[in-house]
């Protein structure tokens, strides 16, 4: 077992020192994937380091890497290395995590990270939540509990408000929750791309008139598309008149909290109900690492607790000790607090602050190279740690063909491995989003990507 394990330790130290000289991402199409790996079981075993040759050369090759230092696609997850370690020893633990008498010493971690989670975006004593596997699970976890608390259990007759900036995973957990899509409202956004209040209370306004019951309204506390925060303080007003919950999605962006500029971009985060935030991005951890917190934890343990008599054994009583299959959906869950505790103490804070405030500085300066260059365009500007831009077309004013300059020339950026970005449409437009979130991204990744897109000829 130590040889084995030292030769996986080994692959992962040299990934993690090369990184930045490996492609950003190589794929295959499923032919060549079958060709490599479709097969029976064997009957016998096979000495490990054959197995390990084999994943080096066969598996491991075709993904992308989002910790490269190039990779400025999607939302990228970049995690350190004592998070890695972090998410090894929760494995190699078998940590079972769902019940207090099980893992009295994993839950409270979990209950240590989330009272710092809770510190930072300002909330009260009474708030709480749970550590999911990501943004996905966070959303739906706090619609099922506003749910509750607002319309009564498991009735589901409300009305959603989105803008149309909203990430999928909202839309994706109004129908796991069997919300009629007719229920759902899709907001308007201003010239920002920040969801417009009037509209909003517009759409309030003729669905109370039409005896229905608006209960849950979703802010963005920084978007996929541009980055862009809602105006939670005028959310957080009207909500309260309205009596209505109010979300916000910071799954990218919430953690900028603990850096001043984030902090104040993120003003009125604390009055919203509930927030999901993702460690697993601007926490530097592995993939999976969710969060969502509550403004009142006892409305999680309200939406999920059940007592069945396998369990009894499991209770526990008072909110001291917290058996966490009973405030959110798994009974069998893994600990996901670990690596984040772990690598926190190992780093400290400010380490994360200056991180931060790194990417933020580094795509500031990817926004001046564009505004400065006669052949990029920009479409929208910084926001936390995404903008938006595209390559001019000369003397091409149809935006179908400036659409296809720019696609051929992200899908040739791809191919090289030199980098990775992704597209968007905004305002009817395609357009080029970048965004950097990666610890060891440095300008010159920033410039290698841009130069290519300004300088690059179309094959």
């Amino acid at each position: 077992m130590r040889k084995i394990g030292y030769r996986a330790i080994d692959l992962l130290v040299e990934r993690f020192a090369t990184l930045g000289d490996q492609p950003v991402i190589q794929t295959a199409d499923k032919d060549e994937m079958e060709r490599l790996l479709h097969e029976q079981p064997p009957a016998e075993g096979h000495p490990f380091d054959e197995l390990v040759e084999r994943l080096t050369t066969d598996v491991l090759p075709y993904m992308s890497r989002g910790d490269h230092p190039r990779f400025f696609a999607y939302i990228p997850t970049s995690p350190t290395w004592p998070s890695v370690i972090g998410d090894l020893l929760a494995t190699g633990f078998n940590i079972y995590q769902g019940a207090w008498v099980e893992s009295a010493g994993p839950s409270e971690i979990e209950l240590v990270v989330l009272d710092w989670f809770r510190q930072w975006v300002g909330y009260p004593e009474t708030a709480g939540g749970i550590l999911l596997s990501g943004g996905s699970a966070a959303n739906m976890t706090a619609l099922a509990a506003a749910a509750d608390a607002k319309l009564g259990p498991r009735r589901h007759s409300g009305t959603i408000y989105i803008s149309t900036q909203a990430h999928s995973s909202v839309l994706r957990a109004t129908r796991v929750l069997g919300f009629p899509a007719e229920h759902v409202r899709i907001i308007p956004v201003d010239e920002e791309f920040r969801i417009r209040i009037d509209e909003l209370e517009r759409a309030i306004d003729e669905d109370t008139k039409a005896a229905r019951t608006p209960f849950f309204v979703v802010g963005n506390g920084g978007t996929t598309n541009t980055g862009s925060i809602d105006p939670l303080p005028d959310l957080a007003a009207l909500c309260a008149e309205r009596g209505i919950w109010l979300h916000v999605d910071g799954a990218y962006g919430g953690f900028a909290t603990l850096t001043d500029r984030g902090r104040r971009a993120l003003r009125g985060l604390s009055l919203a109900d509930s927030i999901t935030l993702d460690p697993h991005k601007w926490l530097y951890q592995p993939l999976e690492a969710g969060c969502c917190l509550i403004r009142d934890r006892e409305l999680l343990h309200q939406s999920f607790y059940l007592s069945p008599d396998y369990l009894r054994d499991a209770e526990v009583a008072g909110d001291r000790e917290v058996n966490f299959s009973d405030v959110g959906i798994q009974l069998s869950r893994r600990s996901r607090a670990l690596k984040i505790w772990l690598s926190l103490q190992y780093f400290g804070l400010d380490a994360y602050r200056e991180t931060i405030d790194r990417c933020l500085d580094l795509t500031l300066l990817a926004q001046r190279y564009v505004e400065e260059s006669e052949t990029l365009e920009l479409l929208a500007p910084a926001t936390l740690g995404v903008f938006c831009f595209r390559r001019r077309a000369e003397g091409i004013d149809d935006e179908a063909a400036i659409e296809a300059l720019n696609g051929r020339l992200v899908a040739q950026l791809m191919e090289s491995g030199r980098g990775m970005v992704s597209t968007t449409v905004l305002d009817g437009r395609s357009t080029v989003r970048f965004c950097v979130l990666n610890h060891s991204t440095t300008e010159d990744d920033v410039l290698e990507v841009l130069r290519f897109f300004e300088t690059t000829s179309v094959s």
